[in-house]
């Protein structure tokens, strides 16, 4: 008996160091690795930089094909790494980008194998969805020698296969980032199941032959078909959204080793318009910024307008701030250029007070100079 015991911890033994052997088999390149991955515990989880590889690739392919897509990327926690909406995506093409990330992240397998299953039985959509799940290509695993780091989903653009398609664009950005043969071949398409009430509804045509207008330069904000799109002149534009990440990031990064931020950037409709986190930061510090930058949206005013508040005053502060679902943390900024607001900003993960809102500060100064409006605190008192 002891012996059978033995041998039964032994292989017990070999079979998890070889799975461990296994998950460490994973290139250092491809995830988060060194104090940032003890930080968080996790040294299997994608890391920013391959997060980002996958976007621009798929962006780059997308502008090709002259199409806009949104596309996010997630790790293995289902936490935001990096996100890109391109000008002229609405919130359906947002959302659902994330929706299938997710689902591929639930499945472990494409999310065009539920979208074919529904095809096939229109019946089984309804299951899918109340578990959560959305029926539809375009989310994908990102799996590096049998180890899943996260998963990407693509949304906002016709398909027109076998050249083009949410799924394709991902599939595509994938093999050029971790490798072909990390990325298995792409599901067969399925045709559905005929509707025998197709086209009896007159479907309304929705346009405007104006574009909207801005006052604000045009390297600020969505222009041409991407603004007529969302009949909306005023929302910031993916280039200076990503402008302004890379300067608080840079800024994050020369305050010494170990600094990193998580940051989210919305238009004026609170959607989502880039989004990224730095190695090392976890999931609190993930959604606090998200929260922050939905809070200033809201209230039109810095986080930190309310963090003072609650320190100062804190009668009425904690029920107003639970009522309207505001986050009382600095780190928010909306974003105000030549008076007119054309997004929000939201930073966290930073140590120290003020950390995330000077990011964030340096972040709009280095893409708007003096055109942008700034919290100003008054003088100390002597």
């Amino acid at each position: 008996m002891n012996y059978r015991n033995t041998c039964a911890r032994l292989a017990l033994g070999a079979l998890a160091f070889a799975g461990l052997s296994f998950a460490q088999n994973v290139p250092a390149q491809f995830v988060v690795t060194g104090p940032a991955a003890e930080k968080i515990q996790d040294f299997t989880t994608i890391n920013m930089a391959t997060a980002e590889k996958i976007v621009n690739t798929c962006i780059a392919a997308a502008t090709a094909q002259g199409v806009q897509i949104s596309i996010i990327v997630l790790d293995n926690d289902g936490n935001q790494v990096f996100m890109d909406r391109m000008d002229g995506q609405g919130y359906l093409n947002i959302i659902t980008a994330d929706m299938k990330a997710r689902t591929a992240l639930t499945l472990r397998a494409p999310s065009k194998t539920i979208m074919n299953a529904s095809l096939q039985d229109p019946s089984r959509e309804l299951q899918f969805i109340q578990i959560g799940e959305f029926p539809n290509g375009g989310g994908l695993p990102i799996v590096v020698n049998h180890q899943m780091i996260g998963a990407v989903g693509v949304g906002g653009s016709a398909p027109k296969p076998p050249v083009w398609s949410d799924e394709i664009c991902g599939h595509r950005a994938l093999k050029e980032v971790i490798g072909a043969a990390n990325v298995p071949d792409l599901l067969p398409d399925v045709a559905p199941q005929p509707n025998p009430n197709a086209n009896s509804m007159p479907v309304p045509r929705f346009a405007t032959a104006n574009p909207p207008k801005t006052v604000l330069s045009a390297d600020y904000v969505v222009g041409g078909k991407g603004a007529a799109n969302v009949f909306d002149g005023n929302q910031i534009s993916l280039a200076t959204a990503k402008k302004i990440a890379k300067a608080c990031r840079d800024w994050a990064t020369a305050q010494g080793p170990g600094q990193s931020r998580s940051i989210y950037i919305l238009d004026n409709a609170g959607e989502f318009v880039h989004m990224e986190r730095m190695d090392g930061q976890v999931s609190n510090n993930i959604r606090t910024a998200l929260l922050k930058a939905q809070t200033s949206l809201k209230t039109r005013q810095p986080t930190s307008v309310i963090t003072a508040q609650l320190k100062n005053n804190p009668n009425g502060t904690p029920r107003s701030t639970t009522y309207f679902n505001l986050f009382s943390n600095a780190g928010g900024l909306p974003i105000v250029v030549d008076g007119q607001m054309i997004g929000s900003i939201g930073v966290g993960g930073g140590a120290g007070p003020g950390a995330d809102e000077n990011c964030a500060i340096e972040g709009l100064k280095a893409a708007f100079g003096d055109h942008v409006t700034l919290p100003v605190y008054p003088a100390a008192a002597k």
